[in-house]
Order: structure tokens, then C-alpha cells, then sequence
């Protein structure tokens, strides 16, 4: 099962401090509550007595409000008073002071409250649409279905791919470390292959094209829902020593921050970016997992998909961008499952998630290659990224959708282990991509 790590975020000068709807949290507490044990969340006991605690804080901190409230007003009748008479002082001063004093015992004491609310808030995690099953992932859809699966060695990518000097694991250990490799020859022009289509299929789609930098402040980071510690307690995230800067784990960081402290105009529409960006992961491998090959790396090319639509339009929008994810494998001759994934395997951010699995027959598995979540407004509350209601002239929280358009590792993985041909030493390649690969039908 997923573990996810839930921190607090310190005060920063670049993002405003994110303001939540504390009534909306208490009127759906039980919801939260569900959403909190569903998800097996690493220090979930502990968010559970916190957000019990919430209602009574709340109450406290409004008492306190009214209080303080209360105490200005005494102040100011005060001050007034002695103004108009200064022969009052000696009677008066002291009271005044006590004013003084206990208007600042008061003020800490709310803002302890609220801070305490507020560090709670910031640790819940999204609410869960009620299709998300509970433990296992559901298959909803099948793409060039096989007639068998059956693990095949003879398959297995990296040997395939060391032998036709595709790939060098071997000096990327040397020059680097573990779960690092070059990319070469026809190894690299299926990379350029598979970005570049993923990139036309997306731009036809309507998503606008953006490179992104692949370093972002950390509270950047954090606001996305990337913490410190994630799935398997691995640590995701490069930080940048002596600065407050880390690499990006995907696109999808940068592209979210496109949006801080921003109004967006969703006039005509959700507004679409595809990015194409390096992407990094500190640690590539879960307690020695998966750390042979393309599977799992520190460091690979992706082409993500983001979204910033209103309320309405984001359950819509998960479907898109879904059916996109779907035509893309579906065009690469890819035997996969498309998945709607459980409660315990989604992240802080998401309220719902597809992952579409490609059977890699030289792991005899399926493995993930894409994945697309609606986050509502989690990303947007902590970006401060907003959009004016027409309806009402108000600015309202967008909702926030990612999803991957190409993680090219484990697409070249499946690639090679799905069209090798043992027999005759040659890989298929798919007729969409031939046209980046100088018109070659296989690689020889």
C-alpha cells in the first residue's frame, strides 16, 4: 500500500499564505476523516485527532475574535476619555494598561489558534470522488488487448538494448551512479521519436506548447503536493544545497507555478499546456526494487500535460485528458490496461486518478506508464491561483489537472520488449514513429 508523508509549510515570502475554508472543512469533516484513513496515510492517527479538533478551535478562535473585539472598544473608550480629561490619568491609567496588557495576551492566544488550525488544514489531503474504489484499481478500459501475457527473458530490454548499443548502463554507473544510463544510437532517436510525437498528438489536442525549467523553489515543490518523503518513504526530491531550490520531479511543478498569485482568464475555455522537460528522482527505486534498467531512474525525459479549469469543467477535463493518454499508447501498438486507481494509492493532491499499465514482457509485469489526476482546488488554494465567476464577479480557486503525455523510459522499455523479435534480432518499430526515425520500419 502507498504511504504518503504530510508536512507543514513555513511561512515564505514568494507564496501568500494559502487561505482555506474553514466552515467547508467542518461541514464535510466526516468526509475528510474518510478520505484521511482511505489514503493509509504515514501520521494519519495523529491528522485525525487534529482535525477532531478543529470545530473547538474554530469556536475558540471566533470567542477570542469577539473578545479582542470587545477589548479595542473598551481601549478606545478609554483613551478618548482621557483625552478629553487629563486629570483622569491616575484612575484611569492603570485600567488602560491592564487593556494593553490583555489585549496582547489575547492576540497570541488567537493567533496560536488559528496557527494551529491553519497547520492542520495545510496537512489534509484532497477529498475522494465517489468512483475511486477503496484497495484495488479497477480496469476500465483495455488498449490492443493480447491474447496471452507470458513473461519472456528473451525480451528482456536491457540485454536487447546493450547488445544493439542502444543503451550504456554500465559507464552511466561509472561517470554517475546507479540508475543513471546513456541513451545511444537508435536509443536516443526513439526518445526524440516518442517527444516529438507525444508533443504533435497534444498540440492537436489544444494544449499549448512550453518548456519549463526543471529547478523550482521549494515551497513550489511542496505546494503540488510533493513533500519531502512520499510512496515507500522514498525521497523524491534534489534539493539544491545551502538554497531553498530543488529539481523538478516532473513538469508538472513548473508548469502549476505558471499560475502563482495569478486571475486567470478561463473565458473561453480551460487553459492547456503540454511541457517538455528532464525530470528527477532522487531516490529511483523502492528499497531495491524495480533498479535494474529503464524501469526506474534518477534522472528521464517526459512530456506532461497540465490544466487549469473551472470547478465545473474539471471532471470533464480528467476524461480528456484520459481518452488523449489512451490514443497516444493505443497508436504505439502497446498491449496496456487503463486503471482507475484506489483511495491508497493517491497522492495528497489528487481526488481522482487514471494510470494506464503496459504489459512489459521481459519483466513479465505491467508497469505504469502514465498517469493523470484531477487535484480540485488543493494545487490552486497553496498557488493562490484564482479566476473571475462571471456569474458572480468573484474570484474563485481554478481546479488544477496533470498528466503524463510520455515518461520515455518505460515507454522504450515497453517498446523494446513488446515488438523484439528473438528470432530475427530486430525491433518493430511503430509505424507513428517511423517518420522521426528516417522512415526505418526496424531497428537491425
Amino acid at each position: 500500500m502507498s504511504k504518503r508523508w504530510l508536512s507543514t509549510t513555513a511561512p515564505c515570502a514568494f507564496l501568500k499564505r494559502p487561505q482555506f475554508d474553514v466552515k467547508h472543512v467542518i461541514r464535510d469533516r466526516n468526509q475528510y476523516e474518510a478520505s484521511i484513513q482511505a489514503r493509509d496515510i504515514v501520521g494519519g492517527s495523529e491528522l485525525l485527532k487534529q482535525l477532531q479538533c478543529i470545530p473547538q478551535d474554530y469556536e475558540d478562535a471566533n470567542r477570542l475574535d469577539k473578545l479582542i473585539a470587545h477589548l479595542q472598544k473598551k481601549r478606545k473608550s478609554l483613551e478618548g476619555a482621557l483625552k478629553a480629561d487629563k486629570s483622569l490619568a491616575n484612575q484611569l491609567g492603570s485600567e488602560l494598561k491592564n487593556c494593553k496588557l490583555e489585549f496582547q495576551r489575547l492576540n497570541q492566544e488567537l493567533d496560536q489558534k488559528r496557527g494551529k488550525i491553519q497547520d492542520t488544514l495545510q496537512c489534509l489531503p484532497n477529498l475522494i470522488h465517489p468512483s475511486v474504489p477503496e484497495v484495488h484499481p479497477e480496469i476500465v478500459h483495455w488498449i490492443n488487448p493480447s491474447p496471452s501475457y507470458q513473461q519472456d527473458r528473451s525480451r528482456d530490454h536491457v540485454d536487447v538494448m546493450s547488445r544493439k548499443q542502444m543503451v550504456d548502463f554500465q559507464t552511466a554507473a561509472n561517470v554517475t551512479g546507479n540508475s543513471w544510463y546513456y541513451l545511444l544510437n537508435a536509443g536516443a532517436q526513439l526518445e526524440h521519436a516518442l517527444t516529438t510525437f507525444a508533443l504533435l498528438k497534444a498540440q492537436e489536442a489544444g494544449f499549448n506548447f512550453c518548456i519549463p525549467p526543471s529547478i523550482a523553489r521549494n515551497e513550489i515543490i511542496d505546494a503540488c503536493g510533493f513533500r519531502p518523503r512520499d510512496m515507500n518513504n522514498e525521497q523524491q526530491i534534489y534539493h539544491l544545497a545551502d538554497t531553498q531550490l530543488g529539481l523538478t520531479a516532473t513538469a508538472e511543478i513548473a508548469l502549476a507555478g505558471l499560475g502563482v498569485n495569478k486571475v486567470m482568464d478561463l473565458s473561453q475555455g480551460p487553459r492547456k499546456l503540454v511541457g517538455l522537460s528532464r525530470s528527477y528522482r532522487a531516490e529511483a527505486g523502492a528499497r531495491g526494487k524495480d533498479t535494474k534498467g529503464l524501469y526506474r531512474v534518477h534522472e528521464f525525459t517526459k512530456v506532461e500535460l497540465f490544466c487549469w479549469t473551472k470547478p465545473k469543467d474539471s471532471c470533464k477535463m480528467l476524461e480528456e485528458i484520459k481518452d488523449l493518454q489512451i490514443e497516444i499508447v493505443g497508436s504505439l501498438g502497446l498491449p496496456a490496461k487503463v486503471l482507475n486507481m484506489p483511495a491508497n494509492d493517491l497522492g495528497a493532491p489528487a481526488y481522482k486518478k487514471y494510470d494506464i499499465e503496459a504489459w512489459m514482457p521481459g519483466r513479465g509485469s505491467f508497469g505504469e506508464i502514465t498517469s493523470t489526476s484531477n487535484c480540485l482546488d488543493f494545487q490552486s488554494r497553496r498557488m493562490n491561483t484564482k479566476f473571475k465567476n462571471a456569474a458572480t464577479g468573484k474570484h474563485e480557486y481554478v481546479h488544477t489537472l496533470n498528466g503524463t503525455a510520455m515518461a520515455v523510459p518505460r515507454v522504450i522499455l515497453a517498446l523494446i520488449e513488446n515488438f523484439y523479435n528473438p528470432t530475427k534480432n530486430i525491433i518493430a518499430i511503430p509505424e507513428c514513429l517511423r517518420k522521426f526515425m528516417g522512415g526505418r520500419e526496424y531497428i537491425e
